[in-house]
């Protein structure tokens, strides 16, 4: 694993436009950023992320199986009582997953470790599907990458096949902020990818939708909607007035009232305790664990729900790194062991391992300043090196 200055295309701003790509700033802020990209070697790729990553996400779904089926476990995820069985009947349905993105620590030299699961609403999924494909295209038709480079990245024709899989009858509904741009760029992008795969899509604001006396979801103009894919979290919408409404609907959801069980930083001190000696697990507990000790002087204490790397305290040899602000932590609280991530000319690179379906798909690198990974990390394409 390799930073490697390549020098940004004069063009790219251009090409971004062409493409659709309209968030590649935010808040006058840069987001996209292709001065350099991170260089992998195939067995780094294979070995040390996608192998993982296939055997990071059987253990998680192993873990809702478990998870659906006992009380103990939903309560100290914090899922409201009063959707178990919303979470329960969506697992024991077989409804279908869509995407999630597990992200890792990892510098080419150990084990990538896991450090949490976005697996309902994760974003920078266009930039890593599509744009950082065509990056990686045109720089090698430029020849500026080596000859015979390659790139982790199926994530476009895994998103179609999966959309093809999908049960229903070839409708698909995609709600977000529609004045959000990053929201609206992820959502237009899976829109398009339901296109290519025969669905009949359309987008609403998700405050177009309300609930009809049958408990549908429906638009403003009364329509119902057979399925709905959300970019708006699970723990939300488990608080609105139409939580009521969920154990009855006829509407299903991309993703699916389970992966709740998954987005939700309480599945970490779960998944170690089922696979303690697992290679890519770190030791994590619950704050009321008195085990949490064993991790002593040096340890990341997280919100169940948090997001974007807020309300993170980050502890080494006692001394407090870095704790930024943000709303969560009401819900509780868990401890986890410090993996550091590595540290690359004075940034600090974090691997995306997006899984689609049930596989693994590709990767993005976010790269910030500082040890926390928050919303003003950098995106960073990557390429395989060839051997």
């Amino acid at each position: 694993m390799r930073r490697v200055f390549l020098g940004e295309r004069p063009d790219w701003r251009d090409a971004a436009t062409r493409n659709g790509f309209h968030f590649h700033s935010l808040d006058d802020l840069p987001y996209w950023q292709e001065s350099h990209a991170y260089a992998f070697s195939l067995a780094e790729i294979e070995g040390d992320i996608e192998a993982p990553s296939a055997d990071l996400h059987a253990l998680c779904l192993d873990f809702v199986d478990a998870a659906v089926e006992d009380a103990r476990i939903l309560a100290s995820l914090r899922i409201p009582e009063q959707v178990w069985d919303v979470v329960r009947n969506s697992w024991r349905r077989g409804d279908p997953s869509l995407y999630g993105r597990l992200d890792l620590a990892y510098d080419g030299a150990g084990p990538a470790k896991l450090l949490e699961y976005n697996a309902d609403t994760p974003t920078a999924l266009y930039e890593t599907g599509a744009f950082q494909w065509l990056w990686f295209e045109d720089l090698l038709a430029r020849d500026r990458l080596p000859a015979g480079s390659d790139q982790f990245n199926s994530v476009h024709e895994r998103l179609i096949g999966q959309f093809r899989q999908m049960p229903g009858d070839g409708t698909l509904a995609f709600a977000a902020f529609a004045d959000a741009p990053e929201d609206r760029g992820t959502v237009a992008y899976l829109e398009d990818c339901a296109r290519q795969a025969g669905l009949d899509c359309r987008f609403l604001d998700l405050a177009d939708i309300g609930v009809d006396e049958e408990a549908r979801f429906v638009d403003r103009h009364a329509v119902p909607i057979g399925r709905l894919f959300k970019l708006y979290p699970w723990e939300w919408a488990f608080q609105d007035a139409f939580a009521a409404e969920l154990g009855r609907t006829g509407t299903r959801f991309l993703e699916p009232p389970w992966k709740a069980v998954l987005s939700n930083k309480g599945l970490l001190p779960h998944l170690y305790a089922r696979e303690p000696g697992h290679p890519n697990l770190l030791p994590a507990y619950f704050e009321s664990d008195p085990a949490k000790a064993r991790l002593g002087e040096s340890f990341v204490r997280k919100p169940l729900l948090s997001r974007e790397g807020a309300n993170i305290l980050m502890v080494e040899n006692g001394v407090t790194i870095v704790q930024p602000e943000g709303p969560y932590g009401t819900e509780g609280h868990i401890c986890q062991a410090l993996a550091p991530l590595p540290n690359f000319d004075g940034r600090r690179p974090l691997v995306g391992s997006w899984i689609v379906g049930d596989a693994p798909a590709g990767i993005c690198i976010r790269e910030g300043a500082g040890p926390v990974t928050t919303n003003t990390a950098l995106f960073v394409p990557h390429y395989i090196e060839p051997a």
